[in-house]
């Protein structure tokens, strides 16, 4: 007697894409080709509308958004989700703000996905910093005045922002920092107490390549109580170093605020 064949349905595979800063014009060619072709779209928070507009129509949306205290779904759920639906024989595109590999925790799903078995591809978006620096005209490098950049975050899994302060501090480089509006005190205090000067022009750039995009520079000294007031709120990014001083200059994007 024979016994009947079950048929599997073959995985599908994962797409890692970055969505870019938020202009959707620096979306890059085959991440829209390949949300115009998915099956389900998992997105995050910092994704902006202009840019998800690019999945097909009928494609699945699900909103996996982290805020700060409020996650729509915690990091190992979105994990197994990503697993999950691709052993549904589903192509899914993960798309993240920025770039997936620069602070978008994409080097967690990968290693996800390899342990499972599941095909996956990265797709480079152009990442925060540098669609900020550049709406914001500001070079993140320039031989007069940083001959070096460093990307940082501003609070770590344990919530916490203990950074490798004293080379941070040193002249001659940009400090860029992700998610670190709320920690901008501590973090103005901690550099200038490593030796950091406390003139050192340093900006904060919220909404960065949208419309509504706005810019405030200072000092490290004095930029957290600009910022108060202002009412800045998340997203935004901080940049530090003596590049800031160029941005009235080079500003073409206009968006700049006082405080």
């Amino acid at each position: 007697m024979n016994t009947p064949s079950i048929e599997r349905t073959p995985p599908g595979k994962v797409y890692l894409v970055g969505g870019g800063p938020g202009d959707p014009e620096l979306l890059t060619l085959k991440a829209a080709r390949l949300l115009a072709a998915a099956d389900v779209v998992v997105y995050d928070n910092l994704v902006s509308a202009a840019v998800l507009a690019h999945a097909r129509s009928d494609a699945e949306r699900i909103y996996v958004g982290k805020k700060a205290g409020n996650h729509a779904l915690p990091q190992l759920d979105i994990n197994k989700l990503l697993v999950t639906l691709a052993l549904q024989g589903k192509q899914v595109v993960r798309l993240k703000g920025g770039d997936p590999y620069i602070f978008g925790r994409g080097g967690e799903e990968a290693e996800t996905l390899q342990r499972a078995g599941i095909a996956f591809e990265v797709v480079p978006g152009v990442t925060s910093a540098a669609g900020a620096a550049a709406y914001a005209g500001i070079p993140l490098t320039h031989r007069e005045h940083a001959q070096s950049c460093f990307f940082v975050t501003g609070h770590l899994q344990d919530e916490t922002c203990n950074l490798d302060w004293p080379t941070l501090a040193r002249p001659g480089q940009t400090l860029v920092i992700y998610m670190g509006l709320t920690s901008l005190p501590d973090i103005s205090r901690q550099l200038i107490a490593h030796g950091m000067s406390p003139a050192t022009p340093a900006a904060c750039v919220r909404r960065a390549t949208l419309p509504d995009q706005q810019t405030l520079t200072g000092t490290i000294a004095d930029l957290p109580q600009k910022v108060v007031s202002a009412g800045f709120k998340p997203p935004a990014l901080l940049i530090i170093g003596d590049v800031v001083s160029l941005h009235e200059r080079l500003d073409w994007f206009s968006g700049s605020v006082q405080a």
